[in-house]
């Protein structure tokens, strides 16, 4: 038993920029990359990014960071631009100012996407209308059961896995 709470204290770096949280079979565990790995990957497959303060600090809210995102939604947006063909620029990450919680973008759960007739026509007529969020956003679900939002101006989705990638 020593051995394991051992191993569920300890961040394993698996490759640079990548590291595995908690143990296996951990349901918690998520590995996260950093915002290099993630820019990268996004580019690989068109994805773009921009930031209101031009900047890319996970402590400033103006910023558009992917520090700590999960590689699971990072590999979700890459999932999105090759189901859609759509132009996707990503405007919010794991940066602070989002609503907390424990499937927050500060937790590498979630991306924010700016809106285009192109994503919001692919995500309303591919996935399934799940009713309004608390805060009045229509929710639609990808099969997998990744939750979009649609929040006015821009689509804030929550990633639980990489959407079949």
């Amino acid at each position: 038993m020593k051995f394991r709470s051992a191993l569920t204290a300890l961040a394993l770096v698996v490759a640079p920029g990548i590291a595995v949280v908690g143990a296996a079979g951990d349901a918690s565990a998520a590995t996260k990359i950093s915002h290099a790995t993630a820019t990268s990957m996004f580019s690989a497959v068109g994805v773009t990014w921009s930031s209101s303060g031009g900047c890319s600090d996970r402590n400033t809210p103006t910023c558009t960071s992917f520090d700590q995102l999960n590689q699971a939604t990072a590999q979700g947006a890459q999932t999105l631009k090759r189901a859609t063909g759509c132009a996707l620029n990503i405007t919010g990450g794991t940066e602070t100012g989002h609503a907390s919680g424990t499937y927050s973008h500060w937790n590498g759960y979630k991306l924010d996407y700016g809106k285009n007739t192109c994503v919001t026509t692919y995500i309303k007529n591919t996935f399934t209308y799940i009713g309004l969020r608390g805060d009045g956003a229509a929710q639609y679900q990808s099969g997998s059961g990744n939750i979009y939002a649609d929040e006015g101006n821009h689509w804030d989705v929550l990633y639980y896995n990489c959407g079949g990638c």
